[in-house]
């Protein structure tokens, strides 16, 4: 009898202590709260239409072509698409962080020749989608630079050996005759497209001119894009150009550097012209996280990331003349190499599944309260993430799409395109708000669920996400209610769409295929489906009670989801 008393004790002490256990385990449910009574005034800025990559020569490639007409198709306004190399010297064919178009060269006399012809059939697949470039004047032709050698060897970060011309981030020998490049080629622009068409795209000069993409000193990239706004000008008054798209602003250089154009642009002594100041129609930096690996698993940091975006916005903002111009955030990811894949670089692991797209959410959503916070003009944020044509598999590029296929990340742009109207604000009791994420990042033991609200006449949408910095997947999904106020129907058309791991996600599709490297036709037809952004449950009609409805659903960690409400 002690002993059947013993153990039915101990088996209570051990039923108490698995649900102590399980308890603590289960996720706090987590409620957002929208009321459309109080939509605001300003629209939800499309800031994610803005995406780029280094092989400019993929863009008019097969899954290049493919990968542009998604892109264009998901968003109700144009798609601005930013890339490098535009006047490099080469042969045209592209590698890991290469390309080139070999518009510039020169006869024997040193008379320039100008051959448009890849420049132009990049812009081309562009505009004949319904695109615009951001384009990027860079950068030298060898036949320009003060250190013009060849015949150069540079390893690419998948290891490979890749024959670069080399004089390609070096100043001009010429200032006049860089200038003249650039008159040419905006003029050329404006014949072949039209003027209004070429005033409604943004010109650039240069790529993180801080670090090794430029050779030369601050004051001679000063010089250069005095010369070359001139030349713009010149060619078309109305031409949108700016700069100087500095790397990471947190850093001392970076900081130093774009702060010391910024002060040229408003007072400095303009080089061509020599008149007060410099031409400056938007200003562009990067900002970039820092994942890394904690014993065996990827923990991102967003939050170095939207440190990086508020000292930008710091520093604009303390210039009076500049704080309203367009702010256009040239390069905005989780790190800081698209081209580096997981196989090597194993901080990289997060960029085939649900990491990527929860990240992606989360953190451009906080973009526009810091924006709002520092009263600066935020009007892009510029994914740097395209395709990498004919490479293996989901090989863990930063990458939308691998040999034609959607990644879950791209289906987050789906999203944000689904989204129209103005900013509704949202209310979330488990939310991590921008502050505390810009400044510690998400690293304790809850996540931040919150949400992303817009409103127009005749519908509503909600983004919803699930986000850590740890790629901790087996933990439990989290209960979401969400409370909507304000509705002026009787009914809605709810409609809820839904990244997780068995929606709107090729990367687990391909997984349990058993990771072929050589799928057959039917596998890529089903890879294909997988990628497309899927709904979780068809849609519903829902009754409206006094404005008021409720929307109850789990939300696994890593995932988001978007309830679209129509009348």
């Amino acid at each position: 009898m002690i002993v059947s008393k013993t153990k039915f004790l101990l088996a209570t002490f051990l039923v108490f202590i698995v649900s102590f256990i399980k308890a603590q385990d289960t996720p706090k449910p987590a409620t957002i709260q929208v009321d459309l009574a109080k939509k605001t005034i300003e629209p939800l800025k499309p800031i994610w239409a803005w995406f780029g990559y280094d092989e400019a020569n993929y863009t008019y490639l097969k899954d290049g072509k493919k990968l542009l007409s998604e892109l264009a198709a998901l968003s109700r306004v144009p798609v601005y698409v930013r890339c490098h190399n535009l006047l490099t010297t080469g042969d045209g064919k592209p590698a890991l962080k290469w390309s080139s178009t070999n518009a510039y060269t020169e006869d024997a006399k040193g008379h320039p020749i100008y051959n448009w012809k890849i420049v132009d059939s990049i812009f081309d697949t562009y505009i004949q989608r319904g695109m615009k470039p951001l384009a990027q004047i860079g950068f030298m032709p060898e036949a320009l630079s003060v250190k013009p050698e060849s015949d150069s060897f540079e390893i690419t970060p998948d290891k490979q050996k890749v024959y670069h011309y080399t004089g390609w981030n070096y100043p001009p020998r010429s200032y006049e005759k860089f200038a003249e490049l650039v008159y040419q080629w905006v003029k050329h622009c404006v014949e072949r497209y039209g003027k209004n068409e070429v005033e409604s795209w943004y010109w650039e000069l240069w790529n993180e001119p801080d670090i090794s993409y430029w050779k030369g000193t601050t004051e001679e990239y000063i010089k250069l894009y005095d010369y070359a706004s001139d030349a713009a000008k010149r060619a078309l008054p109305n031409i949108r150009i700016g700069g100087p798209e500095t790397t990471n602003p947190g850093g001392d250089h970076a900081g130093t550097f774009l702060k010391t154009f910024l002060e040229h642009v408003v007072n400095g002594k303009n080089y061509a012209t020599g008149k007060k100041g410099a031409p400056l129609d938007f200003i562009t930096f990067h900002a970039k996280g820092q994942p890394e690996v904690i014993h065996d698993t990827v923990w991102m940091n967003m939050g170095i990331q939207l440190r990086n975006i508020d000292k930008g916005f710091q520093i604009v903002s303390s210039f009076t003349a500049l704080k309203n111009l367009p702010i256009i955030i040239g390069e905005s990811d989780p790190e800081g190499c698209a081209a580096c894949p997981a196989d090597i670089y194993k901080n990289n692991d997060y960029r085939n599944g649900t990491l990527y797209s929860s990240y992606t959410a989360a953190s451009f959503a906080r973009l526009y309260d810091m924006a709002k916070n520092r009263g600066v003009n935020l009007l892009g944020a510029v994914t740097w993430a395209f395709e990498f044509e004919n490479q293996p598999w989901f090989r863990g590029f930063r990458d939308l799409a691998t040999n034609g296929v959607d990644k879950p990340v791209l289906n987050v742009f789906r999203m944000f395109g689904l989204m129209k109207g103005n900013s509704v604000p949202v209310i979330a009791n488990a939310a991590h708000n921008y502050v505390s994420v810009r400044d510690s990042s998400v690293r304790g033991k809850n996540p931040d669920v919150n949400g992303l609200a817009a409103a127009s006449d005749h519908s509503a949408s909600v983004m919803v996400w699930n986000y850590h910095d740890k790629n901790d997947l087996s933990v439990p999904a989290t209960p979401v209610t969400i409370f909507v106020k304000g509705l002026p129907t009787k009914k809605v058309l709810v409609t809820h769409y839904r990244i997780d791991q068995e929606h709107s996600n090729s990367y687990t599709a391909w997984k349990k295929m058993g990771s072929p490297q050589n799928p057959s036709n039917e596998q890529i037809a089903i890879l294909a489906k997988a990628g497309q952004l899927q709904l979780l449950g068809s849609p519903q009609w829902v009754a409206i009670k006094n404005g008021d409805t409720t929307i109850r659903f789990d939300l696994p960690r890593q995932g988001v989801s978007l309830i679209k409400m129509s009348w």
